[in-house]
């Protein structure tokens, strides 16, 4: 017996006995009448946000080497099996019960989805269940941990890679979930505004997979200068799309209702994507680059990142604006990754990190009424103070969490691991002819690489 999957097979065992034994309870609020149109379209986009994650899953596998195919897709992909659940125990009600002091929801207010049921509620969802809210919104919280995962992906040992995306989600998406978007949370309160995920979602995922790439420290292949080109283009094209696609429930469904507001952010996701993919392929052809199929894809998902927190507060018009300078800042910072020692495997933090930034600033300069280009400050100012917050803790506890993570399970997997692929160390299934899994022996140590990783 591995004694290693004991302990989570354990707490899985006591999950499932604690649900034998939670009642369903009454809802704690309950709003107006349920709006049928709505429900059919939050559904609909619910069903699209989950297709981002298998899309963020061909995205990443095609992008790295073809000893890591399997298990970089199988990162994003456990993300809907591990969140699905800790959101079910008590992510939820971090993220939306009822508020303390504007920093973190009760954990008791929906725990096991107690109280969570098919009444409208007034403050949350008050057109449609609150339990297809609460479905909806766990489609967020499962795509970001899924996101920082490409920072160091054909390095983490899978078991580590279980346990930070747990203590990721409680300790980091959850509060930033109800700062945001629960009505109390203090950023929600200081008006700022993120329409769809781009402070919660893609800032944080990126500070966090900065943090990552640091703690892990380089690939072996990587500081010798020799990583291994991508393994499946097609894999990436495919995945964009899956995006792309998946993107419309993302920022339209955030409306929370089939109406004018889903329909404009609709619109603004897809043209700064358009503008984004176009704006990259340009900018490498004006500085002697080929346009690339992987530039295209990197520049539309890019557009997608920066136009999140803003697509239902500016106008179509100004969403090409966003997906152009966007592009520009990613691609510039992707290039400049890579004259660095940092080692972002899948440039998560210069995607979707340095484009979450531009999105969120953007939005306070743009957004309809309230931003600097309508001649107010108040939201842009209360931006840049959101900025600041939230780098410094996304960034600062996802370092403790690794910290936190290599106590009980080494973060790293060894060298050996790492030169043999982690699709056979890890997981015993290969894509690559010339390593069948009988050839692979496991190591008798777990000391870390010569990286130097601490």
């Amino acid at each position: 017996m591995n004694y290693r999957w004991s302990v989570p097979f354990a707490m899985l065992l006591g999950l499932v006995v604690l649900s034998l034994f939670t009642v369903e309870g009454a809802q704690v609020k309950t709003g107006g009448p349920i709006q049928p149109g709505d429900v059919a379209w939050l559904l609909t986009a619910t069903g699209l946000v989950l297709l981002m994650t298998p899309g963020l899953s061909f995205f990443y596998g095609g992008m790295v080497g073809t000893r890591n195919v399997i298990s970089t897709m199988l990162q994003s992909f456990v993300a809907l099996g591990v969140i699905s659940l800790v959101w079910v125990a008590f992510g939820f009600s971090l993220a939306f019960g009822e508020d303390v002091h504007g920093v973190i929801g009760n954990p008791f207010t929906f725990m096991m989805f107690r109280g969570v049921g098919n009444a409208t509620h007034p403050d949350l969802a008050p057109t449609i269940p609150l339990l297809l809210f609460a479905m909806f919104q766990l489609k967020f919280a499962v795509i970001t941990p899924a996101l920082v995962s490409g920072s160091f992906a054909e390095r983490v040992r899978f078991s580590a890679y279980l346990v930070f995306m747990c203590l990721f989600s409680i300790f980091v998406y959850a509060p930033l979930a109800h700062w945001t978007w629960h009505p109390e949370g203090f950023l929600r309160r200081w008006g700022v505004l993120d329409f769809a995920g781009g402070t919660v979602v893609h800032m944080s995922a990126g500070f966090a997979a900065l943090a990552g790439a640091i703690y892990l420290g380089p690939r072996m292949t990587h500081s010798r200068q020799g990583s291994p080109p991508p393994s499946n283009i097609p894999y990436v094209i495919l995945g964009t799309g899956m995006l792309w696609f998946g993107w419309f429930g993302f920022n339209a469904g955030s409306a929370l209702a089939a109406n004018a507001t889903a329909t404009h952010a609709f619109a603004t996701t897809n043209t700064a994507s358009a503008a984004a993919m176009l704006a990259w392929m340009f900018f490498d052809g004006m500085r002697g680059r080929k346009p690339t199929a992987l530039g295209a894809c990197l520049g539309a998902v890019v557009g997608l990142v920066a136009i999140t927190p803003a697509a239902a507060y500016v106008s179509v018009q100004h969403s090409i604006l966003v997906g152009f300078v966007a592009s520009l800042l990613s691609n510039a910072a992707v290039h400049s990754k890579t004259r660095s020692t940092l080692d972002d495997t899948l440039d998560v933090f210069p995607c979707h990190g340095v484009g979450g930034i531009v999105g969120m600033l953007l939005t306070g300069v743009l957004a309809r009424d309230v931003g600097l280009l309508s001649g107010q400050t108040s939201t842009f100012l209360h931006h840049l103070a959101a900025l600041v917050i939230v780098s410094v803790y996304s960034f600062g506890v996802s370092i403790a969490l690794f910290k936190l993570t290599d106590l009980f399970v080494p973060v790293r997997v060894t060298a050996e691991d790492e030169a043999v692929g982690l699709d056979i160390s890890q997981h015993a299934e290969c894509l690559s002819p010339d390593l069948p899994p009988a050839a692979v022996r496991r190591p008798k140590t777990d000391s870390r690489t010569a990286s130097g990783v601490a």
